[in-house]
């Protein structure tokens, strides 16, 4: 392929490789020369212009295919645009002597075809540059057009269009021509040609004048003819054609209309033309004699559906403003449609039409107006409906009768109901919170209006009203529980007007069923309302027979609504449901036949509609309430049941008896009857099989039925894959909704609300906008269906066979058409059964059952009908899955094989070809292995068999399935099959589109089969990568745009498996320029290009984005504001969201923009904001190239009449989500986002640094703007952006006014976006999320004034006067629940304040008087200097309600302590709920417990602490909220608590509540709450109360403890693990405390001897694990110890793979974490007796070693790890401790003691694989035990030598630092009271100090730590010297003397010399000063007996005196501050 890269056509290559590969080489020369002639340099092109042309034009003639033929065309005229254009009229010329040739040959015709594109594309490029040569072009193509078969035609039109659009204006001579011929192929047989038509009319319409002024009513019949026997691509041309004549006839181009003065249409006349076409079709207006005799026939459904969108293209094409001007006109006219007697001949033709005026309302209402504009049509809509609902009234009571015509006028209005009600429905839902001003408008009406309809005559605009109230309350919440309690009054108020009843009956069941999309639910005692209603009705259904019928439907239809509220409401009614089931059927079989005697048809008929009614309750309460099924309710369910399935035995004598029209009520009970039965499971109802066999066999094979009735569910049991086989691939389109009309099963897509009423509460089917159940019908046959495949699985074998037997029999029997229906039918079962087979499991059945299966199946692959072949290849598929055996599989396989092998009809060979790849499909590769070389074989024959293209999409849609099947078994037969389809792909026709799809699977599928191999560089790898890479080139140029995202998935995966080869950076772009016709295209492919979008590794292709100013993410937001399609919707979003979060940060700015234009877009009328397009760009680029980015510009502005929709309420929530992210995204990128200091100097530095902080203003803007808005959902999105927001940047300071923070400029903000969410009309869930940003505002510590606090402080304080209003105060709008939830938000944010407030007092208490500002800024609280703030400063706030608080939130624990019981103790909760919930509303209490919790227990955990337990507040615990009683049970209540009981009571709450959470916390859990739930467990413990409550129950204490280990296991953050310690160490005290009690009290006892035994271990020394807190403690330390330093562990030590690792510094929270571990473990022995002590010492000191080697590592400041100090402490603490001076344990003591400093000497050696050891810390832990442990260590040799060896390696240290630390610590050796301990220390080590000391002299010290040194060093000298007897002392002084007196420097050197060398010299000289006057005889021996020493001294006494005074003084000051040590250790050891 390499060798098809160059600017000329390498003729050597091509000659060389096989004719096959030839097509390729070329097109892959071609494709490379489309990119270069752009780019190249156009010298270069001349040069070689000559040559490239003759290879060019010699390819026309070498017969290429499509795709070929197309490029070589656009080369060819890209290389004459660029180079000279000399030749040009030669190569033209030769092309039409082409296209003249006589020659008709199939062989040629390609030849031809490459011809007529040229022509095409060289005008389409060069236009008017071709002079005056069109006119015989043109004649030309007509003239081949007459002669050409149907892709000569097609192709030449195409060319047409492109020669019109290249010559524009210029060619009006020939326009006449061209429309005569093209007009009469509108109606060509060929449907490509008949689009190829619509195209080129379409491009002659923008010039020809005549298309929409004379010839208008001509081209609109035109296009009514085309429309007739249709698919789908062509009603799009044409509807497209035929929408924009009209749209153009209507406002004409400005330059057409300036040529020529034309006479414009009239809306009138272009409405009314169109009209005619979808109400009349094709025919016109003068009947043709043929339709004369056939009767008025209704008009085709093609036809109209083609019409229908023809609609949607005029509006669409005149734009949004256009249709907002004239809505009304618009309105009434589509209104007139559906009213006309024409569209609604049949009920199913009304339904059909209904649905396209739907349609036609909803796809330009909805997607081209803006919020304003569609409330405005809103009021239209209600205007409307209210006139024909005035005219109704008037026919419905006028008595007199004159109005004779009235009745049909009725009949009429129904559908202009049903169509007006709809679209205001989902106008309403759609505009959601924004709609509120349409419903209370009162000049507006519209709820009045709607629920005026409740009362019209006719069902079915009774059921849309109902639907329409159901869209009000769901977009409106606050409307649901007014809406239901007006119609449950009316119903009582109206009970005597049958259509009153039934219409609020719908109205009522609407209302209940909207309730789930509704989160804050209805009030509890709702439901009891419409039961009793229901009941009511029920029980008077009787009185009044004109009622009787209304009334029985109205109560089940309620009862049924009701169980969708779901099990917390129904379980209060079951039993009277139950009840009501059981007497709705008769008891028993003797009832039974007695009902039957009884009766006249009307009895009949309400008995059968009150049975169907119960049914259809009992199936809505199991789909429902599946919790509330047990055993025993199925059984009472199956009485009813079972009785209703003996009464369908009796029903066809009834109706013999008492006439057919008891026919449709009986079908209704058999649907619910199926319907039920199908959810509950088979085994319940066993004994009935058989006769509910016979009858479901009976149903679907249409025994009884004389109508041919189709079921619908074929489609969706066939392979989703299947689809291209069968079109259904529709369903994907925009256009589903009208399309399904034209499927061929029975009333396919006219689904209608009163076809079943129950459907108004069900649950929506996804993807629809309202439930369309289908008619009856086909509803009865779908269930039967559906229950058969339940039930097959269950029956016995012999059963099985007879049924299957049965089938063959009744399709033998049919004829014709009944046969296809009842083939489709059983079909459809078979399959349902197989399907049901699979997913339990189970097998088909013996031999025979097979063989009948088998047979039934084979005998439908060679069906003409396609739907049933590939029903029966999907059901050959099951069989082999269900049977799994080999032998079977291989019969089957084999028989396909045969049938291929000899079949030349096209029916079975793609029958069996299917059958083939649904075998591989079900059993998978491995399973059908072995005949995978035979099947491939096959499939590759019949897929090159270009006679029938249908064999070949069947024959390339099985390959596809095999090759997806087969995986890596495939492999081998890849590079054939890729050949195959490559030549495919360069030759089939691109009409042929399923081929052309077929092809894009098979290439997907092969890709995924060579998977990551294709990284490889190997010859074979390459090409197949290069092929994969042509094929997908060649699909992404096809027309149909399933091919087109077929290519797009192929890329995507190449793009996957070897990233490198692919660049989808072409393909954004490309995305983008097609985004305009994205707007009506397939869904499908707008989503595969999205999810390609995404893929497109945007990380590494940045530079491509800058498509635009708004780029490809503005084009999306766009996207998002005009489609419907919630899965596209969904899609984009997640585009956008990967786009986010790899770009966001880099480009903040812009994204920031993005965010803030959507959510600041006003909602003006028409909403015309265009996203700002910086349009510099523009002037600069050549003019031909700026199409591609005017297509960027905005949302394709190209028609300034058109603004784009102002961003809809759903986008600008998505857009304050996207707000949301982009801060958490830079705080996850850089810090420096959140520093304004930092942002302001970098944005100094880089123009383009781009920092977060500094848009912070916009970010509080955006975040006001989206919480004060009127959608509800936007408020919340926008409240959580400024929690986020007050998070983030609380603690960024400002750095011009220190002291203060960044976010203060923003009260007035904050305080007004939050002031709205306290109103009392706020739904509960925005007051609550309210409440939540007031604490974190309150609590961030942004505001310090408490003046400006109070504005926000008082939201809270008002909320809280609502909770303690207590229970049913206010009037309830949404359920109990909702309350709670509010409730608990307050105390919640309030208890958040009070932990902060406590905090910042603590803080300011535990500070120094004079506050310094500290550098720590704690993440949620910055110290904002007390010098601000008054020490109390918050608490002042929340101290007046802390007496009111307290109780309350002692009220909530109690309550949630309560819910978290497990199921078994539900009998133990209160009845009538708690302080803050209802029983009712138990389940939905408990989430919104579970989120508030937390906070409150730390609350009252501080609040009991600070009060001691609330001491003095303890008389008010009695009442726990002021409503009612607290929740616990009330024994005696009157009985005031004693103080121990209450701290009792509260102790085991708060214990409970945090052990119950902390034992699980659930995963989804917030980290803040095990947080929250430690810190209140420290801050409980911290009170004396709590810790003796603790320590008296030891088994508590070590509970909590292994509840604290398994937390660690749990939860890794360090924040976590600190806090554990933190409880810990309060445990382990509050244990301590009660020792030392108990011992004090022994010793007040006198009882000394028996204090051995107080403690854990007790005189054996055991610890029972499980029982003692010692060990419990222990284990947790060791956890924690062994986690962080991995290395104590002496397993990991001893394992063969351990390598050691050295001690390095650990992270300051794993040191800190240490530290703590090791502070604790060193207490534990104090627990116990000696005896236990001795247990554990051992461990330990083994840990606290362990801890000092592994961590005492050197630091660069010199300081010492947090660890090391505490394991210093530690050692300290035990040596020190009592134990010690025990007698019982003296020997075991000391050899633990001598052990342990053994184990820190072995630690200390020096050693080549630690050189980082900090010896100072291990002299230190050395020094340590001599000072502590002496008596123990006196006399011991071996130590005595290793320490010495330790302090002499210290000396003689490089690092002065070591050498001062080591003379401090050997003075304190030294100084030791134990002589035998100090003198061997002073006779090893004195002499070699003196030595270093002396050396001094030699090389004075540079730098202050040296000359620190030597202070230290002399320092103990001194101290030796006043140690010594008198005696000896001329001898020390003789030592010390000497060394100082040469430290002195002479006057001439002391000016020069160093500062150190000076202070050495000074500080000599102070000292000698001092010694002198110490030991006046003995200085003076020695200064006498050396004279030298003595002039050195008095020289420097003279010099020193000789300075002057003021510098004497300086110097004086200056040995002072020297004197004391400058450097001293944090933790003072000693």
């Amino acid at each position: 392929m390499e060798l098809a890269h160059s600017l000329l056509l390498n003729e050597d290559a091509l000659a060389q490789i096989t004719e096959a590969k030839r097509p390729v080489f070329i097109f892959e020369w071609l494709r490379f020369l489309d990119k270069v002639l752009v780019a190249a340099n156009k010298v270069d092109v001349k040069e070689k212009q000559k040559k490239l042309v003759e290879q060019l034009t010699g390819l026309i003639s070498s017969a290429p295919g499509p795709p070929t033929r197309k490029l070589l065309a656009k080369n060819l005229a890209t290389l004459y645009s660029i180079g000279d254009t000399f030749t040009v009229f030669q190569t033209l010329d030769k092309c039409n002597d082409i296209i003249k040739s006589k020659d008709d040959t199939p062989a040629y015709l390609p030849t031809k075809l490459a011809a007529v594109a040229c022509v095409g594309a060289f005008y389409e490029k060069m236009g008017r540059m071709l002079g005056s040569s069109f006119p015989d072009t043109i004649n030309n193509l007509l003239k081949a057009l007459k002669s050409a078969e149907s892709q000569g035609r097609g192709e030449i039109l195409l060319s047409l269009q492109k020669v019109l659009s290249g010559l524009g204006g210029a060619a009006a001579s020939c326009h006449r021509d061209i429309y005569k011929n093209a007009r009469s192929l509108l109606t060509d047989r060929s449907m490509a040609v008949r689009c190829a038509v619509a195209k080129c009319l379409l491009e002659l319409q923008n010039e020809a004048v005549f298309m929409w002024t004379t010839e208008l009513e001509n081209v609109a019949t035109l296009c009514f003819k085309a429309l007739e026997g249709s698919n789908y691509g062509v009603r799009v041309a044409v509807a497209k054609l035929l929408g924009t004549v009209m749209a153009t006839a209507l406002m004409p181009k400005q330059a057409a209309v300036m040529r020529q003065n034309v006479k414009r249409a009239t809306l009138e006349e272009v409405l009314e033309l169109m009209a005619t076409g979808f109400l009349r079709g094709g025919s016109g207006f003068l009947k043709s004699g043929g339709e004369m005799l056939k009767g008025g026939g209704s008009v085709s459904r093609e036809v109209r559906v083609g019409v229908t969108q023809a609609y949607v293209v005029f509006v669409t094409t005149l734009g949004g403003q256009w249709l907002e001007r004239n809505f009304g006109t618009f309105l009434s006219h589509v209104l007139d449609l559906v009213s006309h007697p024409r569209a609604t001949q049949t009920h199913v033709e009304a339904v059909y039409s209904r649905r396209c005026v739907s349609f036609m309302l909803r796809a330009t209402l909805g997607g081209l107006l803006g919020e304003k504009a569609q409330i405005a049509a809103g009021k239209e809509i209600c205007q409307a409906i209210s006139k024909q609902m005035r005219a109704v009234e008037a026919v419905v009571n006028d008595i007199s009768g004159e109005n004779k015509a009235g009745a049909g006028d009725v009949s009429a209005s129904q559908h202009v109901m049903v169509c007006a009600l709809k679209e205001l429905g989902s106008l309403v839902q759609s505009l959601s919170a924004t709609a509120s001003p349409l419903i209370q408008e009162p000049s507006v009406g519209l709820l009045e209006t709607v629920t005026s309809v409740l009362l019209h005559p006719s069902m079915a605009a009774r059921l849309a009203a109902a639907w329409c109230l159901r869209c009000v309350a769901v977009a409106l919440p606050y409307q649901l529980t007014p809406l239901l309690d007006r119609c449950a009054e009316r119903i009582n108020n109206l009970k005597s007007s049958p259509e009153a009843v039934s219409g609020y009956s719908f109205a009522m069941a609407a209302l209940l069923g909207g309730v789930h999309q509704c989160p804050l639910g209805i009030p509890h005692t709702k439901g009891k309302l419409v039961v009793s209603i229901a009941e009511d009705l029920l029980r008077t259904a009787a009185q009044n027979s004109r009622l009787s019928l209304q009334r029985t439907q109205a109560g089940w239809l309620l009862l049924g609504a009701l169980m969708t509220l779901g099990p917390s409401l129904v379980r209060y009614h079951l039993p009277k449901m139950l009840l009501l089931w059981r007497n709705v059927f008769p008891r028993s079989q003797k009832e039974l036949e007695a009902e039957k005697a009884r009766g006249d048809s009307f009895t009949w008929q309400v008995t059968l509609e009150g049975r169907a009614g119960a049914l259809c309750a009992m199936r809505s309460f199991v789909a429902h309430c599946p919790e509330l099924l047990t055993e025993d309710v199925i059984r009472r369910l199956m009485t009813p049941i079972e009785c209703a399935m003996t009464m369908m035995s009796h029903v066809p004598a009834i109706i013999k008896v008492h006439g057919a029209h008891l026919k449709a009520s009986a079908a209704m009970v058999r649907l619910r009857l199926y319907d039920i039965l199908a959810l509950l499971p088979p085994k319940t109802y066993e004994g009935s099989f058989n006769a509910l066999l016979r009858e479901l066999v009976a149903e679907f094979t249409l025994t009884d039925n004389s109508a041919n009735t189709t079921t619908s569910l074929l489609r969706s049991l066939c392979h989703y894959d299947d689809s291209v086989l069968m079109g259904s691939w529709l369903q994907e389109t925009d256009h589903k909704s009208i399309e399904d009309q034209l499927q061929p099963n029975s009333a396919s897509g006219s689904g209608a609300l009163e076809h079943d009423p129950s459907s108004i509460y069900l649950r929506v089917p996804v993807g629809e906008a309202i439930p369309g159940p289908l008619p009856l019908g086909v509803s009865v046959i779908d269930a039967s269906v559906a229950l058969f495949g339940v039930v097959f699985p269950h029956v016995s074998f012999k059963h099985r066979l007879q049924m299957l037997d049965h089938f063959a029999e009744c399709i033998k029997q049919a004829k014709g058409v009944r046969q296809q229906a009842v083939q489709l039918n059983i079909f459809t079962a078979v399959l349902s059964a197989l399907k049901g087979l699979a997913e339990n499991k189970s097998t088909l059945g013996p031999e025979e059952v097979r063989k009948s299966a088998l047979a039934l199946v084979m005998g439908a692959l060679d069906n003409p009908n396609p739907i049933l072949r590939c029903a029966a290849g999907e059901a050959l598929g099951r069989m082999a899955q269900v049977v799994g055996e080999a032998t079977f599989i291989a019969r089957m396989a084999q028989t396909s094989f045969d049938k291929l092998k000899s079949a030349r009809d096209v029916v079975s060979r793609t029958g069996h070809s299917l059958a083939l790849g649904c075998l591989h499909r079900y059993v998978g590769g491995i399973g059908s292995g072995q005949h995978l070389k035979t099947s491939v074989s096959i499939l590759l024959a019949l897929a090159q068999d270009g006679s029938s293209h249908e064999v070949q999409t069947w024959a390339l849609h099985s390959l596809a399935l095999i090759v997806d099947s087969s995986g890596p078994m495939y492999r081998g037969y890849v590079e054939p099959t890729l050949s195959l389809v490559l030549t495919l792909l360069l030759t089939v026709p691109p009409s042929h589109t399923e081929v052309h799809q077929c092809l894009g699977r098979c290439l997907g599928a092969l890709i995924t089969t060579v998977g990551p191999e294709l990284q490889g560089n190997g010859a074979t790898i390459s090409t197949i990568r290069s092929s994969c890479l042509v094929g997908c080139a060649i699909m992404q140029d096809h027309s149909d745009s399933l091919v087109q995202a077929a290519a797009i998935s192929c890329l995507q995966q190449l793009h996957m498996f070897a990233p490198r080869h692919v660049n989808l950076s072409s393909l954004v772009p490309c995305l983008c320029v097609r985004h305009k016709y994205f707007q009506r295209t397939y869904v499908i492919v707008r989503f595969s290009s999205v999810a390609a979008s995404c893929c497109s590794g945007l990380k590494q292709r940045q530079h491509y984005l800058n498509i635009t100013e708004t780029g490809l993410e503005g084009v999306l937001f766009g996207m998002l504001d005009r489609e419907t399609d919630r899965k596209l919707c969904s899609d984009i979003h997640d585009t956008l969201g990967h786009m986010l979060s790899s770009l966001a940060v880099e480009k903040l700015s812009h994204w920031l923009k993005l965010c803030k234009d959507v959510l600041a877009a006003t909602t003006d009328v028409g909403g015309a904001v265009v996203f700002e397009v910086e349009k510099d760009e523009e002037d600069s680029e050549k003019k031909d190239e700026m199409d591609d980015d005017t297509m960027f510009t905005g949302l394709g502005e190209d028609d300034k009449s058109k603004p784009s929709v102002a961003p809809r309420w759903v986008t600008r929530v998505f857009a304050a989500d996207c707000l949301c992210r982009i801060i958490l995204l830079c705080e996850n990128a850089d810090k420096t986002h959140f520093d304004l200091a930092a942002a302001r100097s970098a944005q100094a530095k880089n123009v383009k640094g781009d920092l977060l902080v500094l848009h912070l203003s916009d970010l509080i803007r955006m975040a006001f703007m989206a919480a004060t808005d009127h959608s509800n959902q936007l408020r919340m999105a926008g409240l959580q952006a400024l929690e986020d927001i007050i998070k983030k940047f609380a603690s960024v300071p400002e750095p011009e006014f220190p002291g203060h923070v960044i976010l203060e400029q923003y009260q007035a903000n904050v305080g007004a976006a939050l002031r709205p969410a306290f109103s009392p009309d706020t739904p509960s869930d925005i007051t609550a999320k309210a409440c939540q940003v007031c604490s974190t505002w309150i609590g961030s510590g942004v505001v310090s004034d408490l003046n400006d606090l109070r504005r926000v402080h008082n939201l809270l304080v008002s909320s809280l006067d609502k909770v303690q209003a207590g229970k049913g105060s206010s009037s309830q709008l949404y359920s109990e629940s909702a309350t709670t939830m509010e409730k608990l938000a307050v105390l919640k944010a309030w208890a958040e304040v009070y932990v902060v407030a406590m905090k910042i007092k603590k803080e300011a208490e535990s500070k120094p008087a004079k506050p310094v500002r500290s550098g720590d800024d704690d993440e949620d609280e910055e110290d904002l200097g007390t010098d601000v703030l008054p020490p109390d400063s918050l608490i002042t706030l929340v101290q007046p309600e802390l007496p009111s608080l307290s109780r309350l939130w002692l009220a909530m624990l109690r309550d949630y302590a309560l819910l978290t019981l497990p199921a078994e103790f539900s009998s133990q909760l209160p009845p009538d709920g708690g302080a803050f919930y209802t029983p009712e509303t138990i389940d939905t209490a408990r989430l919104h417990y579970r989120s508030s919790w937390a906070p409150v227990l730390h609350a009252v955990a501080l609040w009991l602490n600070s009060t001691g337990f609330g001491a003095g507040v303890g008389q008010e615990e009695v009442s726990s909220a002021p409503s009612k009683p607290p929740g616990l049970p009330q024994g005696g209540s009157s009985t005031i608590k004693t103080f121990e009981e209450s701290v009792k009571d509260r102790m085991h709450l708060m214990l409970g509540v945090s052990i119950e959470f902390l034992c699980f916390p659930r995963p989804e859990e917030p980290i803040e709450h095990v947080m929250s739930c430690l810190r209140a467990l420290c801050t409980l413990l911290e009170a004396p109360c709590a810790k003796t409550h603790i320590a008296d129950d030891q088994l508590l204490a070590v509970e909590l403890l292994n509840v604290l280990h398994r937390l660690l296991l749990t939860r890794d953050p360090p924040a976590v693990q600190l806090q554990v310690t933190a409880v810990v160490q309060e445990t382990i005290r509050a244990a301590h405390d009660r020792l030392q009690r108990q011992k004090t009290a022994k010793e007040e006892d006198g009882e000394k001897d028996s204090q051995a035994s107080l403690g854990e271990g007790g005189d054996t020394g055991e610890l029972i694990p499980g029982k003692s807190l010692v060990f419990a403690a222990m284990e947790l330390l060791v956890f924690i110890l062994v986690r962080h330093l991995p290395q104590l562990n002496t397993r990991v030590k001893e394992s063969p793979s351990h390598v050691p690792l050295r001690p390095q510094r650990l992270p300051e929270e794993s040191a800190r974490l240490v530290a703590n571990a090791v502070s604790i473990l060193a207490e534990l022995p104090s627990l116990c007796s000696p005896a236990g002590s001795m247990t554990i010492l051992p461990t330990v000191l083994f840990l606290i070693t362990g801890v000092l080697k592994e961590t005492a590592v050197k630091t660069p400041d010199n300081s010492v790890p947090v660890p090391v100090a505490a394991a210093l402490q530690g050692i300290k603490t035990i040596i020190t401790s009592p134990i010690a001076r025990m007698e019982s344990v003296q020997t075991q003591w000391t050899s633990l003691v001598r052990s342990s400093l053994a184990s820190v000497l072995e630690y200390s050696q020096p050693d080549e694989s630690r050189p980082d050891m900090d010896e100072v810390s291990m002299l230190t832990a050395i020094t340590l035990f001599l000072l502590s442990a002496s008596s123990e260590l006196v006399g011991v040799t071996v130590l005595q030598k290793g320490c010495m060896d330790r302090f002499r390696n210290a000396l003689n240290s490089s690092d002065p630092w070591v050498q001062a630390r080591c003379y401090q610590l050997l003075l304190s050796v030294f100084q030791h009271s134990s002589r035998a301990l100090s003198t061997p220390y002073i006779h090893a080590l004195a002499p070699l100090m003196v030595e270093k000391l002396k050396a001094v002299e030699r090389s004075r010290p540079g730098t202050a730590a040296e000359l620190q040194a030597v202070q230290e060093g002399i320092r103990v000298l001194e101290n030796l010297v006043g140690m010594g007897e008198e005696q000896n002392r001329v001898q020390l002084l003789a030592l010390l003397v000497p060394t100082l007196v040469s430290y002195l420097l002479d006057e001439n050197s002391i000016s020069s010399a160093p500062q150190v060398s000076k202070g050495l010299h000074e500080f000599a000289l102070q000292n000698l000063m001092r010694i002198g006057p110490l030991y006046p005889a003995a200085f003076k021996i020695v200064i006498g007996a050396a004279p030298e020493l003595k002039t050195r001294l008095e020289s420097a006494i003279r010099a020193n005196q000789a300075s002057s005074k003021a510098k004497a003084a300086a110097r004086q000051a200056q040995p002072a501050v020297q004197a004391a040590p400058t450097i001293k250790l944090k933790t003072s050891f000693f």
